[in-house]
């Protein structure tokens, strides 16, 4: 069995850690190491795996945990994991990451500014845009700059939020801002998963669009609340309740209900009974809940054949609630469709691994901020929107460059 040390610049992991876990593995196996080679071909068990863990601890500090053995299964990708990590570089080293909005965010108009002042940006919602012109049958950028109140209904929606972050994240990647995780927010996923590699831009395109028309054909009469109840308060009052879900954890206190739109002005009810608030949102449908289920199985057979991948940047998935590190099939975005959002348990999860110093919401205005901001207050990360809100242009957009300091960063991570 030959070693293959790889030579790729974009590929290769930290010298430092892939040369010690060489040397730690050979160790305990008793046998050179194929870096490509999963550790369980070898024989490796668990008893090894915890002290390899207490090893890298030891060595180099919380990089890992001890789980990570068997999610990153060889030298190269457990290298690749711990360098992605490592903050003991540079003090000035940015590690950011891109968080990505869901649907309620869109708004007639909206990116109007970045469009007309960003070259980058308007380059790539153009390209975004041509991907989706087979499926939506007209240009989204149009819908877009002529500020269509279509861009509500949810077959534009979920194509022009995808479009407008995708061409977002690509502007700030043409920057030199490379995320070292992504995160997405329901209809956000399909936007972190190209910038992941897990999914192309013409198949992500293709589901989107899928997605959103056969939502939009759906009865009407569903709806959405947002609630200050915790999960299990909110677990409760939906027990009598079989077409209600919760349909996203966004903070310990901020649970979305979706469901029939009487079954929800009864729960209203109850909470305030309890002193607990609650706002109903403006939406058509009951997304990610029970009165999703007629559109899976069409979606499914729609989409059973569309290639995925493992992401090739963590991809912190809000239908776990962690770090996926399995390949986003089509099974994955079919889950998704019913799936409560997880966005709580994704985003502690990513900011107790990932060393993070900065967190990006990409989306066309700020929602998820004030969440990411109480979650990271502890850890001093610096949460900020690429767009505030429907005036934000491309003056905003080279602040959040200026911030992120993009020149070094991307010097940086082009080692990892």
């Amino acid at each position: 069995m030959q070693n293959s040390v790889p030579t790729s610049p974009d590929d290769r992991p930290e010298h430092v850690h892939f040369e010690w876990l060489m040397q730690r593995l050979t160790h305990y196996l008793g046998r050179p190491v194929d870096p490509d080679v999963p550790f369980a071909e070898y024989g490796l068990d668990s008893v090894a795996a915890l002290s390899l863990y207490g090893d890298i601890e030891e060595e180099f500090g919380p990089l890992a945990e001890p789980g990570d053995i068997w999610s990153y299964p060889t030298v190269n990708q457990l290298a690749r994991c711990m360098a992605q990590r490592d903050v003991l570089v540079s003090a000035e080293r940015v590690r950011a990451a891109f968080v990505f909005t869901g649907q309620g965010s869109q708004h007639p108009g909206m990116t109007s500014g970045l469009y007309l002042n960003s070259t980058g940006y308007r380059s790539h919602l153009d390209e975004a845009a041509e991907e989706l012109r087979p499926y939506t049958k007209e240009s989204v950028v149009d819908l877009i700059l002529s500020g269509d109140p279509r861009v509500h209904l949810t077959g534009f929606t979920q194509p022009a939020l995808f479009a407008v972050e995708y061409a977002m994240a690509r502007t700030l990647q043409d920057a030199g801002v490379r995320p070292v995780a992504v995160l997405g927010h329901g209809i956000g996923e399909f936007a972190a998963a190209v910038v992941a590699g897990a999914l192309t831009l013409q198949d992500a395109a293709r589901l989107v669009s899928l997605r959103g028309a056969f939502m939009q054909h759906l009865p009407m009469g569903g709806g959405m609340m947002a609630t200050c109840a915790a999960p299990f308060e909110a677990a409760e009052l939906i027990a009598d309740e079989p077409e209600v879900g919760i349909a996203a954890i966004n903070a310990a206190r901020a649970t979305v209900l979706a469901g029939p739109v009487d079954a929800l002005a009864r729960i209203a009810d109850r909470l305030s009974g309890q002193g607990l608030a609650s706002r109903m949102l403006e939406v058509a449908h009951a997304f990610h809940s029970p009165l999703m289920r007629p559109m899976v199985a069409k979606f499914a057979s729609a989409v059973r054949r569309l290639p995925g991948g493992v992401p090739r940047v963590p991809f912190y998935s809000t239908v776990y609630g962690r770090l996926a590190t399995e390949p986003l099939y089509a099974p994955y975005w079919t889950e998704q469709v019913t799936a409560p959002v997880r966005f709580a348990d994704a985003a502690r999860a990513l900011f107790a691994q990932q060393s993070l110093t900065h967190v990006v919401e990409i989306g066309p205005r700020a929602v998820l901020t004030p969440f990411l901001n109480r979650m990271g207050a502890d850890a001093g990360l610096h949460c900020f929107p690429v767009c505030r809100g429907p005036r934000s242009d491309a003056v905003d957009l080279a602040g959040v460059i200026s911030t992120l300091d993009a020149g070094p960063l991307a010097a940086v991570l082009a080692r990892g």
